[in-house]
């Protein structure tokens, strides 16, 4: 397996390497390095092994002029070029440990997984993860993106997406079979009840914590959600994740005069996660509809709030929508109106018993909407390719 991130943070793909890997595969993902971060090579309990490679990539600044302009086009150019060194180093790797499968996940390891693939003359496995042709801070290579994906999605033994909108457009703009779908669901868990937050953060009244966790990132509601603080008194907003809006968001918590309520706690370990989400009393999904990649996902953090047994209020977006109607999950608001935003948290932090519905239909979908009860049509994927390939 191909990632372009650290794989500290990636749930998708370690709940389907677990499987693969419980099935009897011997299962290798290539990652990024991160100095003093990461360990260059490790092996999990499940047998799966780790192997990371040159370093994560630094984030881009915003753009400067003149000299300072000079030096960040240089800078750009050297992240390009390290870039691929670390993509070559990926597959030289991969090609002198002669895997019998090769499965890339999203748009920026497919190219590196492909020339991998079709050197072994092994199959090649896409997992698309986004709509990366029309998605946040993808616009200026969405052409490019558009190509690769139209010229070798094609050629893939096998293709998953995680919803199906996606698996839908993914059909008719290449004109290939509808990819498998495989939500971006967790594995059960059983946890209990926590106070994980309240602890940490020392919270000092009882009110109802809602809860935003994931990517701090643009196009997801996030500064509607800082400004609905000021007008729900009488409950906390913790956001757990890290992201570019980091500084944005903790600035305009200090301008509104809101850090006593407003609390920002950074990404978590991921098996510590749900001890994080189960301390929550409200999960809150509030993404806007930005780009086609936000208005057919359903997301990981909406299924860990159900995981959580806990009530949602969440964009009214057609997969969301869909799972959150389907089980009576919580409550849904036109995305980006604040002020649906606003009266849809006064309500479920005014009225506890409203809460505890929910709640108790979220524990009882999570015992459908789980991993493991989707996890046996990635193996019947992956005996398919093999079966072809014998």
């Amino acid at each position: 397996m191909l990632v372009w991130n650290t794989f500290r943070h990636d749930a998708r793909v370690r709940s389907e390497a677990e499987t693969l890997a419980q099935a009897g595969y011997r299962v290798v993902i290539h990652a990024l390095h991160a100095p003093g971060i990461t360990e260059r090579q490790e092996t999990f309990a499940s047998g799966i092994m780790i192997v990371r490679h040159g370093r994560m990539p630094g984030k881009r600044q915003s753009q400067p002029r003149g000299a300072a302009a000079r030096r960040s086009w240089l800078g750009i150019l050297g992240m390009i070029f390290a870039s691929l060194l670390t993509q070559f180093a990926i597959i030289f790797a991969i090609v002198r440990s002669r895997p019998r499968v090769v499965h890339a996940h999203d748009v920026n390891m497919l190219a590196a997984g492909w020339l991998a693939a079709s050197l072994l003359r092994v199959p090649l496995v896409y997992d698309a993860h986004e709509v990366s042709t029309d998605r946040e801070g993808y616009g200026a290579i969405r052409g490019a993106v558009a190509a690769l994906e139209k010229r070798i999605m094609p050629r893939a033994a096998g293709t998953i997406t995680t919803t199906d909108a996606r698996a839908k457009f993914f059909a008719r703009a290449y004109r290939i079979t509808r990819p498998l779908v495989l939500q971006n669901r967790p594995r059960s868990w059983r946890g209990g009840a926590s106070t994980r937050i309240r602890d940490e953060l020392r919270l000092e009244n009882n009110w109802p914590i809602v809860l935003y966790q994931g990517g701090l990132q643009p196009g997801r509601g996030l500064e509607d959600l800082v400004h609905a603080a000021t007008e729900i008194p009488r409950a906390y907003f913790v956001f757990v994740g890290g992201g570019s809006l980091y500084k944005a968001l903790t600035g305009l918590t200090g301008e509104l005069g809101l850090d006593s309520r407003v609390k920002f706690i950074d990404t978590v370990p991921l098996a510590d996660l749900p001890w994080y989400t189960a301390s929550a009393d409200i999960g809150v999904q509030p993404i806007e509809n930005t780009c086609l990649n936000h208005f057919t996902t359903d997301s990981n953090k909406l299924f860990e709030y159900v995981m959580a047994g806990l009530p949602v209020v969440a964009s009214r977006l057609p997969e969301i929508c869909k799972m959150v109607q389907a089980h009576e999950l919580g409550l849904l608001v036109s995305p980006g109106d604040r002020e649906e935003l606003i009266e849809a948290l006064r309500r479920f932090v005014s009225d506890s018993d409203l809460r505890a519905h929910y709640a108790a239909n979220a524990r009882k979908a999570a015992k459908m909407l789980n991993w493991e009860s989707q996890e046996q049509a990635l193996l019947e994927l992956y005996d398919s390719i093999l079966h072809r390939k014998r």
